[in-house]
């Protein structure tokens, strides 16, 4: 694989260099369910993604992570509280406006690859583009494909390749459109140990050198130690935050935490 990394970029637009958060909710709570079978998944939390950084989002099963995510991500809504990309409160947007908003600022990396089988490489690079009636732009597409890797691979379609193969397709296709963030949600857990150390650092090295904003959910220590900095989350509520993370860091305060009982997700 190449270590060529995008140096040419679209103009930013004012939204995405006018905040220092890419991405940030305020007061998030979400609930699921009614009566004695009401889980509250987020309880009250208020946490920023700062712009142009790798951030990691760690917590024990049913700590509210994904949740956390998806929330932000404008793919699930709060039950109160507020989530912004940039300057925009997304919980205060329509259907309509909310999917333009996903199409042309986010980009999203998750653990099934999501990948079209009947579209080529290239086709799956620029199908957010593509669905938002977008040309792409030339050379941070062409050196994004090299950063990739998959420069003699782009007439393949998703079936003839690895899966590690496949979530650099789908890094690219999160990146294709100069996006003021990028979600990856659990973006290794399909992978086998080799090709999820590459995606990781693709994500690391696209955040660094082509300032770049990419929230991570993950479960492990050492994918977390590719992020700048981990949000840590137990029971619903952010309770730690770890700048220049190692794996070893990262486990230790891991292991501090346990769910509570009653927490389903």
């Amino acid at each position: 694989m190449t270590t060529t990394v995008p140096t040419s970029e679209p103009t930013p637009t004012p939204t995405s260099t006018s905040a220092a958060f890419a991405a940030r909710v305020v007061d998030a709570v979400k609930l699921y369910g009614t009566g004695d079978t009401r889980v509250r998944a987020l309880d009250g939390v208020s946490v920023d993604f700062p712009a142009g950084r790798f951030t990691a989002i760690m917590g024990p099963s049913g700590s509210g992570k994904s949740t956390l995510m998806h929330c932000a991500a404008g793919l699930d809504t709060l039950t109160s509280g507020s989530a912004f990309i940039g300057d925009t409160d997304i919980s205060a947007l329509d259907d309509r406006r909310l999917t333009l908003l996903r199409r042309r600022r986010i980009g999203f990396v998750f653990q099934s690859f999501n990948l079209l089988p009947t579209l080529t490489v290239a086709e799956n690079i620029t199908l957010p583009l593509d669905l938002a009636g977008e040309r792409p732009d030339p050379e941070w597409l062409d050196a994004l494909v090299d950063t990739v890797g998959l420069r003699d691979r782009l007439h393949h379609r998703p079936g003839e390749l690895s899966g590690g193969q496949q979530q650099r397709v789908a890094v690219a296709r999160a990146f294709a459109g100069s996006p003021d963030v990028v979600f990856a949600d659990e973006p290794t857990g399909n992978l086998d140990s080799r090709s999820g150390q590459e995606v990781l650092w693709l994500l690391g090295r696209t955040v660094r050198q082509a300032a770049r904003t990419v929230v991570m959910v993950t479960h492990d220590p050492v994918a977390a130690a590719h992020a700048d900095e981990v949000v840590f989350l137990a029971d619903g509520r952010l309770v730690d935050r770890m700048s220049e993370p190692t794996a070893e860091r990262v486990l230790d305060r891991f292991k501090s935490f346990a769910p509570h009982p009653s927490r389903r997700r």
